[in-house]
């Protein structure tokens, strides 16, 4: 449940601000006449990867406990992972500059007279942001242990995710329509240290299944064994498992690629936060005042 609200919070937070600053802008320019493409081009996202999730897990629940599915899964994790750390650095680089930046993609496409730009640049932003959470999804999904995977426990996978885009959309409906400000910077640092956590439980999840495979032939001595105490299988040992990695026997080289993981991103990701919040005090004497970073959409 926590793994799923968090994910689909920080995803739906992103894809619905997107869709606020655009219909802010179009509001304060006087076109609102095309507030109907960018319903359309999110709408036509939302079922094309909704579809796919479907197809995709459909398709690789055909061959549960086989090695295909131990393949898919394994590629499933290390591409979430991937993306995990990309989109974290990206939208820290990029968080002060988004609304810029989507207003002028807004103005290239209606300088063109085809209203079918923003439908693509909505279609774009949501598409790539519900890409993203079908990925991490699936992932964890898989990551969840066989003795979890049951009806209940995937009930809480969908409350968890409901709660996310609920948390999601009401915080974008503050700032679009109350005028609420978001300090966008502080906003991703949080996740993003919390998600660079998540990411390199994926990547133990990989370790552990290409080893498994053979493919991994070192570093597979045990580190501990704490079945008897908390079990991978019990409601909370599946949490732990699903947010951090939580192994009860971790080989040495799970715990390796997690410590390691775990400490060159969040060095990088909290030096880069910082370099940030340095040339912004640099730049901007209303840094000191928390202006620096923050964004509020005009209705």
């Amino acid at each position: 449940m926590i793994p799923t609200f968090v994910i689909f919070f920080r995803e739906g937070i992103e894809a619905s601000m997107i869709v606020a600053i655009l219909l802010s802008y179009l509001n304060r320019t006087g076109q609102r006449r095309y507030f109907r493409d960018v319903y359309l081009g999110v709408a036509a996202a939302v079922v094309l990867v909704l579809g796919g999730g479907i197809a995709v897990f459909v398709l690789v629940d055909q061959y549960d406990g086989s090695n295909v599915q131990t393949y898919f899964e394994t590629f499933t994790y290390l591409i979430a992972a991937a993306a995990l750390t990309y989109m974290t650095f990206w939208m820290q680089g990029h968080a002060k500059t988004l609304t810029k930046e989507l207003e002028k993609r807004s103005d290239m496409a209606l300088s063109k007279g085809k209203r079918v730009g923003l439908s693509a640049l909505a279609f774009q932003a949501v598409g790539r942001e519900g890409v993203e959470t079908m990925v991490f999804t699936l992932a964890i999904v898989f990551a969840s242990t066989k003795q979890a995977a049951t009806p209940i426990h995937g009930k809480f996978l969908l409350i968890g995710a409901a709660l996310g885009l609920v948390v999601a959309f009401s915080l974008a409906f503050a700032i679009y329509r109350l005028g609420a400000r978001l300090n966008l910077r502080r906003f991703f640092e949080i996740l993003g240290a919390l998600l660079m956590v998540f990411a390199a439980g994926l990547l133990a999840d990989a370790v552990e299944n290409l080893q498994q495979l053979g493919w991994l032939s070192f570093g597979r001595g045990v580190l501990w064994n704490t079945s008897g105490f908390l079990s991978e299988g019990s409601s909370f040992g599946d949490v732990l498992h699903s947010l951090i990695g939580y192994a009860e026997r971790p080989t040495v080289l799970q715990a390796a690629v997690w410590i390691i993981y775990v400490g060159s991103s969040i060095f990088a990701f909290t030096t880069m936060s910082r370099k940030g919040a340095e040339a912004n005090r640099t730049l901007s004497p209303s840094y000191a005042k928390g202006d620096s970073a923050t964004i509020m959409v005009d209705k």
